[in-house]
């Protein structure tokens, strides 16, 4: 029988503020992204706050290649609210939210789907690496996203707005993981926040 994404995160997760905090930002971010450089559906929505809810249940294995662990911990326990071609598609998104980028000649999944959705899975796991960079130390410190779509130059830009303005945090681990969201959106990106 098939889990719903909540019951593999209880199942599969001791902790699971950090999951939700990395849904919220991910979410934020796709609903920026999707108002203000490339519109994308509710149905992506929903593949993506399911990954980043599941982003790191591989960890219930082993925190090495724990992204690798999630996906398979998806893929054999199926996702209830997904037909097969989503459940695979999120399996997906969760991997490459941390490690190698996605290789359709060196990863057997992510070789199989069709052009479409390989460019769905590079927005929606660049989105998730992001989300995940921004909350790597685990302590909610992001208010609220905006972004800014240079469109003559090509750059993404994402400003945050840290819960406590006296304080900004560390985000050099999302401005290292930008890379695949680059990738997907084909522009450049520069993180940073407001009124810096």
């Amino acid at each position: 029988m098939k889990l719903r994404t909540e019951d593999i995160l209880a199942k599969f997760s001791n902790d699971v503020s950090h999951p939700k905090e990395v849904r919220r930002i991910a979410l934020m971010l796709f609903d920026e992204l999707s108002k203000n450089v490339k519109g994308m559906s509710l149905k992506d929505r929903k593949l993506l706050e399911s990954a980043a809810l599941l982003h790191d249940i591989g960890y219930y294995v082993e925190a090495k290649s724990h992204n690798k662990h999630s996906q398979q911990i998806i893929l054999e326990n199926g996702l209830d609210e997904f037909s097969l071609h989503e459940t695979e598609m999120i399996a997906c998104i969760a991997r490459y939210h941390r490690g190698s980028l996605p290789n359709k000649q060196k990863h057997e999944l992510y070789g199989n789907f069709e052009k479409k959705d390989r460019k769905k899975i590079k927005r929606l796991a660049g989105i998730l690496r992001i989300a995940d960079g921004l909350d790597s130390g685990h302590l909610a410190v992001i208010k609220d996203i905006t972004i800014n779509y240079d469109e003559d130059n090509n750059i993404i830009e994402i400003y945050l707005t840290p819960n406590t303005p006296e304080f900004l945090p560390d985000i050099t681990v999302a401005i290292r993981k930008r890379d695949l969201l680059e990738i997907g959106f084909k522009s450049q990106s520069v993180i940073k926040f407001t009124g810096i």
